[in-house]
């Protein structure tokens, strides 16, 4: 149950992250800054010492204006401007998935803990549920075994089933197709390969790769009568085990 959390936190992280870089590259490399500059200077002489000239020059002479104008803006209000997290920020962030992470495992030993405790002040009764898990441990091993042996049955039968002729045809006039209907070792699935050794006896013909081959005591558990096999085709059951009393 911590997990969806904690990859759920990765994930917001890695947004973060991205989002940040993603805003603060914009930020760089997007600024832009404008520069308007103008002067006008308007000037007007009226030269005489004439009465209408000094009309004008008290009249037009009111038009002469001087002005410099200097404007600057730019986008810098317009741009993001990302904060990004720190250590600290991180930290903060894990430390309650941290802390729920520990009280899962907390809780799962002191579960250990109060089995534990009970074993000590009621030994016998630890003493009934241990062998009751023993038992219980063989008999599934024992089922494992015949269950598997069904398993490698099935799947033998399933090998030595004669093929369609226009099958048999197909594959002798087209040799490549035989790469794509490679038989399987009936016990771990693996393609057949030139090391991997083939039941002999008429109507099995059951596949094994070589490891399989070594494991089963080099006897076919697909054809040989369960009287017959070797104690070392059943190395991992527990056949013979005898219940714990």
């Amino acid at each position: 149950e911590s997990l969806p959390v904690l990859m759920l936190l990765l994930i917001l992280c890695v947004l973060d992250w991205a989002f940040y870089t993603i805003f603060d590259t914009i930020s760089k490399h997007s600024f832009l800054q404008y520069t308007f500059s103008s002067s006008h200077h308007l000037e007007v002489n009226v030269g005489g010492d004439s009465m209408l000239a000094r009309l004008l020059r008290k009249t037009i002479g009111a038009l002469n204006t001087s002005s410099d104008l200097l404007i600057e803006s730019s986008n810098i209000a317009c741009l993001p401007k990302p904060m990004g997290m720190d250590s600290q920020d991180y930290m903060k962030a894990f430390l309650p998935a941290g802390l729920l992470v520990l009280l899962c495992l907390t809780q799962a030993f002191s579960y250990r803990l109060r089995r534990v405790i009970a074993a000590f002040y009621f030994p016998k009764r630890e003493k009934k549920r241990v062998l009751f898990f023993y038992n219980e441990l063989l008999r599934k091993r024992l089922v494992f075994t015949k269950l598997r042996r069904t398993i490698i049955m099935q799947r033998a039968q399933k090998q030595g089933r004669p093929r369609h002729r226009l099958v048999d045809w197909c594959y002798r006039h087209f040799p490549f197709l035989w790469h794509f209907v490679r038989r399987r070792c009936v016990v771990c699935q693996a393609p057949q390969t030139s090391e991997s050794w083939v039941c002999p006896t008429p109507g099995c013909g059951a596949v094994y790769c070589a490891s399989c081959w070594i494991d089963m005591g080099k006897t076919c558990l697909a054809c040989t009568p369960r009287d017959e096999l070797s104690s070392s085709a059943y190395s991992n059951s527990s056949d013979d085990a005898t219940y714990a009393e």
